[in-house]
């Protein structure tokens, strides 16, 4: 009896020290597989292409030369929704020589298209069902707003709610 109980003791033990060897390796390996963190400002911006809710094709090396506003938001996002019409007139007064960019991610088509008829948005929306523009730039929350510069280098990554108008003209300038 005593000789089954050490068996059973030894072998409880290998098992726990095997899964945990196993649950340390499968960590290590998700490390290094996954970006950890937001990118930083200064960081090369990832390209990327999408279409827009009306089918335009839209490439980020397309707007090289030229300062861009990338914001990621989704319709039920409440910051999203608050902010998007100060990060909209940037790229709308005449005065701007600031491209944006509203990616919504991980809503449909006709979501996203109702939401803007509903608000009375008449500009350009691209649509990442996936979250694979959002993953290459790490977005973990919405919203998330980029600013690139014409060489294409991140100058400002705000994850959250963009309030003050002024702040933001002077990221763009």
């Amino acid at each position: 009896m005593k000789q089954y109980r050490r068996r059973l003791n030894l072998l409880i033990m290998v098992a726990i020290v095997g899964a945990v060897i196993w649950v340390v390796i499968q960590t290590v390996q998700r490390e290094d597989e996954s970006p950890a963190g937001s990118i930083e400002p200064g960081a090369a911006a990832p390209l990327f292409e999408a279409t827009t809710i009306t089918g335009e094709k839209v490439r980020l090396e397309d707007y090289r030369g030229r300062t861009v506003l990338i914001n990621f938001w989704a319709s039920w996002c409440k910051p999203c929704v608050r902010e998007m019409p100060l990060l909209a007139g940037v790229g709308t007064s005449s005065a701007s020589s600031v491209e944006t960019l509203f990616i919504n991610v991980g809503e449909s088509k006709g979501t996203v298209s109702d939401y803007m008829k509903a608000h009375e948005f008449s500009f350009p929306v691209t649509i990442d069902v996936t979250g694979r523009i959002a993953g290459l730039y790490r977005v973990t929350a919405l919203p998330a707003t980029f600013i690139i510069d014409g060489s294409g280098k991140i100058t400002q990554a705000v994850l959250g709610e963009v309030t003050d108008l002024a702040l933001l003209e002077s990221w763009l300038r």
